[in-house]
C-alpha cells in the first residue's frame, strides 16, 4: 500500500476520526503532515506531536514526497489541493477506506449507532486496556482516561476496536468480527433519503459481520441479521439491566438474562460513574461484547468503575460552589432529550439553562418540531445561530424559527459574540452547551468563569 517511513498526507485532518488516523499512522513509523481550513485545539495539539499542518489551501504548502493520501468525505471536490493530488494521480483513500483495511488485518470490534456509538467505543477499549489485551483503537471523541481519540497498539494485537459512522455510508467498509447496533433515529437523511434506507444502511452493516462472531443490538431496533445475536436494554430483551439508581454520586445496576445466560451475568452488579438510562444501556452493550471477547466479569466490573467517560459526552465542567455547568455533544433531538432528562435526575432542584447551537440546515429543517420539543425540557434556552459545516442558507430555516416553536418558560436568542455575556448576567444555577459546531469554543471561557465563581 504505502512504504514504511514514507510520507502520509491528510486532507481535512482536524476531524476526530482523520485526527486519530494520523497519530496511528505517526506512531507506526510514518511521516504524517495534513491540512485543515481551520485551526483548533485539536489540530494544535497534533501539530505539538510533531505533525505539520496548514490551513489555506495551497498545493504549494503540501510536501513534496507524498506517497499516499487519506481524505475526509467532509472535503469539498472543488479543493484545489485535491484537484493536484488527483493530477499527480497519487494513491488515495477515504478515511473508511482505510479504516475497512485495517479491519481486514486483524479481529475487529466494531460500534455503530446513531447516538451512544462514541461512548461505548470508548468503553470497550477502556474494558480490553483494563484486561491487558492487546489492541489498537479509533474512538470519535477523547476518551478521558487516556485523553486522546485512539489506541496504537501494533502487529500484536488481539482485537481492533472501531466506531463505526453511518455517515456516508461509511461503515459498509468495515468487516466486523463482533459488531454492536445502540440505536438507529433518523440522521443523515440528506444521505439515506428517508428513514428505512437508513435502516437498510445498518442492516448491511450487520450482515457483514463474521458468522463465528456476534451482533448485540438495542430491544427496540428493527435490527434484522442472519448473524447470531443478542439484544440488551430495560425491558424486553435477551439481557436486560434492571434495578437502576444513583448511590452515592455513582450509578448502580443490575443483570438480569432472559434465556441462557451464557456470559454468567445473572444477578451480576455494576457500579459506573456515568449517568442516565442511555448510558446504562451503553455500558451493557460493551459489558456484553467484551465478554463475548474473553474477559471476565469482575474484570469488566472494575473497568466500568474506572471508566471516566468521553469529552463533551454529559461532560461535567464544574461542580463546586453556586453554578454547575455541563457540555455534551448532542445535536440531534434524541440526544438532546437524554441529556436534558439525565440533567433533571442528577440535579433535580436546579434551574436548567442550555444552550444551542443547532448544526446544520438540512438536520434542524428536517428535526425542528423534534428540536423544540426536546430543548423545551430546559427552563431557559439559548439559541445560537445554525451551525452550517458543509452546507449552504436554506431559506426560512433559521434559529429563530426554531425558537419561536419552543416552549420553555424563558427563550432567547444569542450571537457567539454576545454570549459570554448573556450567561454572565443570568449568572445560571445549571447551564449546558451542547452542539456538533464550534460551540465547545465556550468550553474553556464557561469553565474559567464558573470556576472562579
Amino acid at each position: 500500500m504505502m512504504n514504511k517511513g514514507g510520507m502520509v498526507y491528510f486532507l481535512g485532518i482536524g476531524g476526530i476520526g482523520m485526527s486519530a488516523l494520523a497519530r496511528y499512522f505517526k506512531a507506526c513509523g510514518y511521516e504524517v503532515a495534513g491540512y485543515d481550513r481551520t485551526c483548533s485545539p485539536l489540530t494544535q495539539e497534533l501539530e505539538n506531536e510533531g505533525i505539520a499542518i496548514h490551513y489555506v489551501d495551497d498545493p504549494s504548502l503540501m510536501p513534496d514526497d507524498i506517497e499516499f493520501v487519506i481524505i475526509t468525505l467532509a472535503i469539498p471536490a472543488n479543493l484545489l489541493e485535491l484537484k493536484v493530488l488527483r493530477e499527480r494521480k497519487v494513491k488515495m483513500m477515504t478515511r473508511a477506506e482505510m479504516l475497512g483495511v485495517l479491519s481486514r488485518q486483524r479481529r475487529t470490534l466494531a460500534i455503530a449507532g446513531t447516538h451512544g456509538k462514541t461512548t461505548t467505543t470508548a468503553l470497550v477499549s477502556h474494558v480490553m486496556l483494563t484486561a491487558d489485551t492487546k489492541i489498537s483503537a479509533f474512538i470519535g471523541g477523547i476518551a478521558r482516561n487516556i485523553n486522546s481519540n485512539v489506541v496504537i497498539g501494533g502487529t500484536g494485537d488481539k482485537f481492533l476496536v472501531v466506531e463505526a459512522d453511518e455517515f456516508g455510508r461509511s461503515f459498509l467498509q468495515l468487516s466486523p468480527f463482533a459488531s454492536i447496533v445502540t440505536s438507529i433515529d433518523a440522521d443523515h437523511l440528506d444521505v439515506y433519503g428517508d428513514y428505512q434506507h437508513l435502516v437498510d444502511g445498518f442492516n448491511e452493516f450487520v450482515e457483514k459481520n463474521s458468522d463465528d462472531g456476534i451482533v448485540i443490538y438495542h430491544e427496540n431496533l428493527p435490527v434484522s441479521t442472519t448473524k447470531r445475536h443478542l439484544t440488551y436494554g430495560l425491558e424486553n430483551a435477551d439481557v436486560m439491566a434492571c434495578n437502576v439508581q444513583i448511590v452515592n454520586g455513582l450509578t448502580e445496576f443490575e443483570v438480569a438474562v432472559s434465556g441462557d445466560d451464557v456470559f454468567k451475568l445473572e444477578g451480576a452488579r455494576f457500579v459506573m460513574q456515568l449517568y442516565g438510562d442511555h448510558n446504562v444501556q451503553n455500558a451493557l452493550a460493551a459489558i456484553l461484547m467484551c465478554a463475548f471477547s474473553g474477559v471476565d466479569t469482575a474484570t469488566i466490573k472494575e473497568a466500568l468503575l474506572t471508566f471516566k467517560g468521553v469529552q463533551r459526552r454529559f461532560d461535567i465542567r464544574v461542580r463546586d460552589g453556586k453554578n454547575i455547568y455541563v457540555d455534551d455533544y448532542a445535536h440531534h433531538p434524541e440526544e438532546i432529550k437524554a441529556a436534558l432528562t439525565t440533567a433533571r435526575k442528577v440535579f433535580p432542584d436546579k434551574e436548567l439553562t442550555v444552550v444551542f447551537q443547532p448544526h446544520l440546515f438540512t438536520r434542524t429543517r428536517d428535526f425542528m418540531d423534534g428540536f423544540a420539543e426536546s430543548l423545551s425540557i430546559a427552563d431557559r434556552v439559548i439559541l445560537l445561530d445554525i451551525y452550517p459545516a458543509r452546507e449552504l442558507p436554506i431559506e426560512g430555516v433559521t434559529s429563530a424559527a426554531l425558537l419561536a416553536k419552543i416552549t420553555s418558560p424563558k427563550k432567547m436568542l444569542s450571537s457567539k459574540e454576545n454570549l459570554v455575556s448573556v450567561v454572565k448576567d443570568i449568572d445560571p444555577e445549571l447551564i449546558m452547551t451542547m452542539g456538533a459546531g464550534d460551540v465547545d469554543r465556550f468550553v474553556p471561557v464557561f469553565e474559567e468563569l464558573f470556576t472562579k465563581k
